[in-house]
């Protein structure tokens, strides 16, 4: 994707990138008398990543579940890649959701099937050619760095390793937007930070538009302060040397409510009293 230099130095992408590939406009959904979404509204550009996050129960899953068309709003509207999947009929979620990626957090792997067969499956799904399969499987395992799991099973794998295998099946139909749902929950902060590294590798490998749920903060600052260079093949932090835009955001929810939806920069200047407690 091309970019160019602001006056300030930053690198910064072109205007007409600038479009949005996911916008949720008034969104409500209840469960009886529980309000789950309460008037959520907000935008992802192309090529950016939104870092949700909020106290268990918040809504942030859920959002994520809407985006997919697995659920259905009360009211609002969700657009992604300029169609409205709040209305849309189920045959028609298919072909979008070929567009999108997903990556759960307890994997979602089939356990009957190897790294391979896991990896290809949506594309064996499409009927796509057998050589193609083959490249496409290397190039997403090896972007995980796992290319070498090709023969083993889920219950081989470490639950890290099952967690890059689930980013590998998501990236390999080149999707236009991803959706992470708590990928480094319940592991250990070393493979956690290693799984992080790798959604920062894809942002800024591949320009991919991503929501990323998570309960870790330490994601959420490794995001904005964290820049892949491909040039060193390898994860670098910005400095005021290297002032990258990380065309990372935060989107911060409260009982259904969006409470913070901005930049690095401005989340670190909030004077909301909650938020900077829970920021801190």
């Amino acid at each position: 994707m091309p970019s160019q230099q602001s006056r300030s130095g930053t690198l910064v992408m072109e205007p007409e990138q600038q479009d949005f590939t996911v916008t949720y406009d008034d969104v409500r959904l209840a469960f009886e008398e529980n309000q789950v979404l309460q008037g959520i509204s907000f935008q992802l550009r192309r090529g950016e990543t939104k870092v949700l996050l909020g106290v268990a129960g918040s809504g942030k899953s859920t959002i994520l579940k809407l985006g997919l068309g697995l659920m259905k709003p009360d009211s609002g509207r969700i657009t992604v890649l300029g169609q409205e999947v709040s209305s849309m009929p189920e045959e028609d979620l298919f072909a979008l959701r070929r567009r999108v990626g997903m990556v759960f957090q307890e994997s979602a792997l089939f356990d009957s099937f190897n790294v391979e067969e896991n990896v290809s499956y949506r594309l064996r799904e499409e009927h796509v050619a057998e050589d193609e399969i083959n490249r496409r499987v290397i190039e997403a395992l090896r972007f995980v760095e796992l290319e070498h799991t090709l023969k083993k099973f889920p219950s081989e794998l470490s639950g890290g390793m099952r967690r890059r295998v689930a980013i590998a099946r998501a990236i390999i139909t080149e999707p236009e937007v991803i959706l992470y749902d708590s990928p480094t929950g319940g592991l250990d902060p070393i493979t956690s930070t290693r799984i992080i590294e790798l959604v920062v590798k894809q942002r800024d490998v591949y320009k991919t538009s991503a929501l990323l749920v998570t309960h870790r903060l330490q994601d959420a600052f490794t995001m904005a302060s964290s820049y892949f260079d491909t040039k060193a093949n390898e994860m670098r932090p910005v400095t005021a040397e290297t002032p990258v835009d990380t065309n990372t955001s935060f989107l911060i929810m409260r009982d259904g409510k969006v409470i913070f939806d901005g930049s690095a920069g401005e989340l670190a200047c909030t004077d909301n009293e909650y938020i900077r407690e829970y920021i801190s």
